[in-house]
């Protein structure tokens, strides 16, 4: 699985190349277009075999509740995905270490990644995100979106980032939800509301952008449509 990042940064999208028998995973409904040489299978969890559960928990992390399959009969064979949000998209490689990778920034994976949504707490939830992530486990290729810029920080010792901009982040980081400013007033007077302290050693990837963020200053302009 050949991973090729295009139209960087805020109209991102990825060609994937499958060489014969090679397959991979989207997120249902990524996909702009695909070669001949394709084909594919829905589910719920891993080709060939459905999980009522994995998917309902998926769902709870926002992400679809399918999952599309994609496998190459013919070399070379090219498929094109894209997300819902405009912004950039970036490919990590997986060694072994497990990657918490936040809700609707899942894209696509190689075959020997395993999908899985783990419970973060309702520490997640007091920071305005979902209480379950996804975690991917394994070895391979795995490609993540992002709403705006996506940039990767190496973490030694300790990382603050504001819970709406965290895409993903190594398992070998542990965090908590702590206010930004030296008191609760100040954090929120300030905007910045609730932050996440990484610590340890590892990888985070941050959006430049914040979804929710950006949804709330658009509410003021939207108004109900006269009949």
């Amino acid at each position: 699985m050949k991973v090729d990042i295009q139209y960087r940064p805020s109209n991102t999208a990825a060609k994937i190349t499958l060489n014969t028998g090679e397959e991979c995973t989207t997120e249902a409904g990524s996909m702009i277009s695909m070669s001949s040489g394709l084909t594919v299978e829905t589910t719920t969890h891993k080709k060939g075999k459905g999980s009522l559960l994995k998917s309902l928990k998926r769902a709870f992390a926002g992400e679809s509740f399918f999952l599309n399959h994609y496998d190459s009969t013919k070399e070379n064979s090219e498929l094109w995905i894209s997300s819902h949000l405009p912004g950039d998209m970036c490919e990590v490689q997986l060694n072994g270490v497990g990657l918490v990778v936040q809700s609707s920034s899942f894209m696509a994976c190689s075959k020997n990644i395993d999908l899985d949504t783990g419970w973060q707490g309702f520490k997640t939830l007091l920071s305005g995100e979902g209480l379950f992530w996804l975690k991917l486990s394994g070895s391979g290729n795995a490609v993540l979106n992002s709403f705006g810029s996506i940039y990767c920080v190496d973490v030694e010792d300790e990382y603050i980032v504001d819970s709406g901009h965290i895409v993903a982040f190594e398992e070998t980081l542990n965090f908590k939800i702590s206010k930004a400013g030296s008191s609760w007033l100040h954090s929120f007077m300030g905007g910045e509301g609730f932050v996440c302290r990484f610590q340890g050693k590892g990888k985070i990837w941050c959006q430049s952008h914040n979804p929710s963020s950006f949804g709330h200053s658009l509410t003021p302009y939207l108004r109900p449509k006269k009949r």
